[in-house]
């Protein structure tokens, strides 16, 4: 092409970094279909967002009440997250890491846990013993793993599901 134009390849350079973006908007795209589908079927109002949050998907459905869709202790919106991954599942045929909040209640969850993992954190420290703590879902257990990393300490997952705990661990 002679008139300084690039060819539409060439304007559209691929890299690993955008292929991940672009899959992770496709996982988004492909869970608010599934959910707004599912608002529809259960007649509830919602409003869906998407974002990217560092390498997964989240998707969160907002409006007025959805405790329905959180259950006890999140088990509805847990159960909820693993059909909305398989719906990703079934259209891409990758797994997704996808994340689902409603009403904000894994926002303010985190919130939660980070305190939680912060006064494991002081207990040790100030007792030099390990401290177990209560079993939680994989999501829980990485925000506490998070906080005690971050405060120089370490920490594992001890039990078998649903009964699995984080264990957190003097400095050596």
């Amino acid at each position: 092409m002679s008139d300084g134009m690039q060819a539409p390849e060439a304007a559209e350079k691929s890299t690993p970094a955008t292929e991940q973006l672009k899959a992770l908007e496709a996982e988004s795209d492909i869970a608010a279909d599934y959910l707004e589908e599912l608002l529809d079927i259960a007649d509830l109002d919602g409003d869906i967002d998407m974002d990217i949050d560092g390498d997964r998907a989240a998707v969160s459905i907002v409006g007025a009440d959805l405790s329905n869709l959180v259950g006890e202790n999140g088990k509805v919106l847990e159960a909820l997250q693993e059909l909305t991954r398989l719906a990703v599942y079934r259209e891409t045929g990758e797994r997704s890491r996808l994340m689902l909040d409603v009403s904000n209640y894994r926002a303010n969850r985190k919130t939660e846990l980070e305190e939680v993992g912060r006064k494991a954190v002081d207990e040790v420290k100030a007792s030099g013993e390990s401290v177990r703590l209560d079993p939680m879902t994989p999501f829980e257990r990485k925000v506490v793993h998070d906080v005690v990393a971050a405060a120089g300490l370490t920490s594992e997952s001890e039990g078998e599901e649903p009964r699995r705990r984080v264990v957190v661990q003097p400095a050596v």
